[in-house]
């Protein structure tokens, strides 16, 4: 029986705190076994502040659809259970030396990426996917955090697949209409407006 094993890496990002995790995996003729999470192991990568995982969702997502971008008052860390994702990510900590920073992922079973808490999530589904998030709190209605509109032309983001606006199971209308990075700055702690398209 043959035998392979990946072990587990971490790269830095372009943004502060922003780590690519390739996790573990052990594979032989049977399958794959994918190493998700070892408290030893990521204890070591993972900031202190994140002591536990307190909520994990797993959405599925079709192929071309977008979801985000996010910030939610929580860290996480993202993979896909099957499929395949174009990954983005945006720093929009006030205080950050990163901040307005982006950067993307080809995100597949055995790549992860550690969100700190304060960086938008988004991806968008490059065939039917599932996609699997860790929280290091639970989600509340009301909970405090950041919206980007994913098509901002100043972020940058090449997504993969054409997106239409009015096509809303491409993309919803609250994800197209969050502000802008440039209104973010502008107007922060007061109501933003929708995102401009060119």
């Amino acid at each position: 029986m043959s035998l392979h094993i990946d072990p587990f890496t971490v790269k830095e990002t372009k943004i502060d705190g922003l780590k690519i995790i390739n996790a573990k995996m052990v594979t032989d003729d049977r399958g794959t076994v994918r190493e998700l999470f070892r408290d030893s192991v990521y204890s070591d990568v993972l900031p202190e502040s994140v002591t536990g995982w307190k909520q994990i969702n797993l959405t599925r997502t079709e192929k071309g659809a977008v979801r985000g971008l996010h910030g939610e008052a929580m860290s996480k860390l993202i993979t896909v259970a099957y499929g395949s994702v174009f990954g983005a990510y945006v720093d929009t900590r006030p205080d950050s030396k990163t901040f307005g920073a982006v950067e993307t992922v080809h995100v597949t079973p055995g790549i992860q990426v550690f969100v700190p808490q304060g960086v938008c999530n988004g991806f968008q589904a490059l065939e039917d996917t599932e996609y699997l998030y860790f929280f290091d709190n639970e989600w509340a209605p009301g909970m405090p955090g950041t919206a980007l509109c994913p098509l901002d032309p100043e972020l940058g983001i090449e997504w993969p697949i054409a997106i239409d606006i009015n096509n809303l199971n491409q993309i919803s209308e609250k994800d197209s209409k969050a502000p802008t990075l440039k209104e973010l700055k502008a107007q922060k702690g007061n109501r933003l407006q929708g995102c401009r398209y060119k």
